[in-house]
């Protein structure tokens, strides 16, 4: 069990880090007790990792451990733990593992039954959402977008019709084009909501309907400088809407079926009446009968 005391650390033990995404205000005393008291520091760049320690006076060694070398590099830094030593696991900026390094090396020391200790603290997905206006109850962090524009498309026609809020990271050279391609996919008035330097001086959350909000990042350069998170509203059907897959499975039973008998079957499967699927079919599928 995991003492309670602050300013205690155990040994054999992994402590999973949050540093501040920007503002170094924000990082709370239990981390930098177990940055000064721990062995080693697991860091995604020691040079970033270098200045923060540096501002904190906290002498501790760092390791590099990123995305190219920590599969390589997590068996060393377990065997470091199997022989008693503490280390503490951080990223270049909030939480690591929530789109930064660290997945392999938690995945094996839990499976050689190393203790791991998450400490709470900065996290961008979570601080953009708490003041993004948008549903909070449920959501769906996604990470980085695809670099490419049929990859993002694709993505975006994949969760269209997904009622959570969606969060998104994306770098300042694509957001142009990411918010031209989801626009071509959702629809100009989908609420979005960019919030960007999170913490920072010049901080900015502007939500606004998908076309709006490009409109209004073409005003001013620097409205697209620095790190970014993209919210998006879920979809909302409506009222009357037919569920997608009773739809689906009408227009599939309509090619082979009068659009009556289709309606009826399809009824029984979905909890649409079958009136409501009659029209539906009327009103979209082409070869329909009466």
């Amino acid at each position: 069990m995991t003492d309670a005391n602050p300013l205690h650390t155990e040994a054999s033990t992994l402590y999973i880090v949050p540093t501040p995404i920007g503002n170094l205000g924000d990082i709370t005393q239990r981390a930098l007790d177990v940055l000064q008291s721990a062995d080693l520091i697991a860091a995604e760049d020691t040079r970033h990792t270098a200045r923060l320690l540096s501002h904190f006076g906290i002498k501790t060694p760092a390791f590099a451990l990123h995305d190219h070398n920590e599969q390589q590099k997590a068996d060393v830094l377990v065997s470091k733990l199997q022989e008693g030593k503490t280390i503490a696991l951080v990223s270049d900026a909030g939480t690591p593992l929530i789109s930064d390094p660290g997945y392999h090396l938690v995945s094996r020391c839990r499976g050689a039954g190393v203790n791991v200790v998450p400490l709470p603290g900065p996290c961008a997905v979570i601080t953009a959402l708490s003041a993004s206006g948008l549903p909070s109850d449920r959501f769906s962090f996604e990470g980085f977008l695809p670099p490419k524009s049929k990859g993002r498309r694709d993505k975006f026609a994949e969760i269209a019709e997904d009622e959570r809020t969606l969060i998104f990271y994306e770098s300042t050279h694509r957001i142009h084009d990411a918010l031209e391609d989801m626009v071509a996919v959702l629809g100009p008035d989908r609420q979005v909501v960019l919030a960007r330097e999170l913490t920072k001086t010049y901080e900015t959350i502007h939500g606004a309907p998908l076309a709006e909000l490009i409109e209004w990042l073409k005003q001013d350069s620097n409205r697209t400088k620095g790190e970014m998170v993209l919210l998006v509203a879920g979809h909302r059907p409506e009222k009357d809407a037919l569920p997608t897959e009773a739809c689906k499975a009408l227009g599939l039973l309509a090619n082979e079926l009068p659009l009556k008998k289709a309606a009826a079957i399809v009824a029984e499967l979905y909890p649409v009446k079958k009136n409501a699927l009659y029209k539906w079919g009327l009103d979209n599928l082409s070869s329909a009968e009466s």
